[in-house]
């Protein structure tokens, strides 16, 4: 018995049949074939360990949609050891050419290529307008034709992060079953971010969510906007709150360590780590690439909070 074949003769992957009952497995999603890259836009200064934590998170979303074509750009990059984000965008678009180019050599009957070569998925935690502008200046410098989508936050998801990184810095406990606090050791929680006020009131939406979490007041900061962590600590303080912690709303390379230190010392209370590559950091970012190609059936969901 001959297995179908498709285009230039090659075998193609037959569907398995859906098993029977009400109790079968949903059908996995998979990446449509010939579907835009998804490009991680990567701010800050590249290093090693900025690498490791991009493709961690690529791979959590390859994991999540198999057949997924995950690249990493780096606002700052060299183009050697760190390929900047034009070079990437690009690169992508050669290769959806010559892939074309080689299927119609081939004899293939397919279709010229169109649409969005990738789409570009900022790795921030929250809007960051400076941030987002060089995404968007860096797109329209590689003149190849791609989406752009918004910050991974605010998110439920993005709160309970935070709320893990808490409790493994020892400044929460949290219930391994269902993540829900038995006993905090702060007391009050200050949310460090960037991107000026914009970026404060899109952190305090998880904000909000975070204190429902640790039933504890949360408000948050811009690191970069001279005055606002004082006056947030100063408020926490005077309202009762004497034990705080630092919780970085942040990925990671959006800023230096030592600025992150030097906030926790200028706070006068010890710090959490950055969301770093969390699992709802890949399932978040996923989320933006297929809402925009519209093949996601629902955004990624946050633990229950009670």
């Amino acid at each position: 018995m001959s297995s179908p074949t498709g285009p230039a003769g090659l075998p193609v992957r037959m569907p398995r049949p859906r098993q029977p009952g009400r109790h079968r497995r949903p059908e996995p999603l998979a990446a449509p074939e010939g579907a835009p890259a998804l490009v991680l836009a990567v701010p800050g200064a590249p290093t090693t360990e900025t690498r490791g934590l991009a493709e961690e998170v690529v791979s959590i979303a390859r994991s999540e949609l198999p057949g997924l074509d995950g690249r990493i750009g780096y606002l700052d990059g060299d183009d050697d050891e760190f390929p900047t984000l034009q070079s990437v965008l690009t690169r992508a678009a050669e290769e959806r050419t010559a892939r074309y180019e080689l299927a119609r050599a081939a004899g293939a009957d397919v279709r010229e290529p169109d649409g969005p070569v990738a789409v570009v998925v900022p790795l921030l935690a929250g809007p960051d307008s400076a941030m987002l502008r060089a995404v968007r200046q860096a797109v329209m410098d590689s003149r190849v034709a791609a989406d752009l989508t918004d910050a991974l936050g605010p998110h439920p998801l993005l709160a309970e992060a935070l709320h893990v990184r808490l409790s493994e810095a020892g400044h929460a406990r949290a219930d391994r079953a269902r993540l829900f606090t038995v006993h905090t050791a702060a007391d009050g929680i200050v949310l460090a971010t960037v991107g000026g006020e914009e970026a404060v009131q899109a952190a305090g939406i998880t904000g909000m969510l975070l204190a429902a979490r640790l039933a504890v007041p949360v408000m948050a900061a811009a690191l970069d906007q001279e005055g606002s962590l004082a006056s947030v600590t100063e408020q926490l303080r005077s309202s009762g709150s004497q034990q705080l912690a630092l919780a970085p709303y942040l990925i990671g390379p959006e800023v230096s360590p030592e600025l992150l230190e030097a906030a926790a010392q200028e706070a006068g209370c010890p710090a959490s780590a950055p969301l770093g590559a969390y699992p709802a950091v890949g399932k978040l970012a996923l989320a933006k690439y297929t809402t925009a190609l519209g093949i996601a059936p629902q955004q990624p969901q946050g633990m229950p909070v009670r």
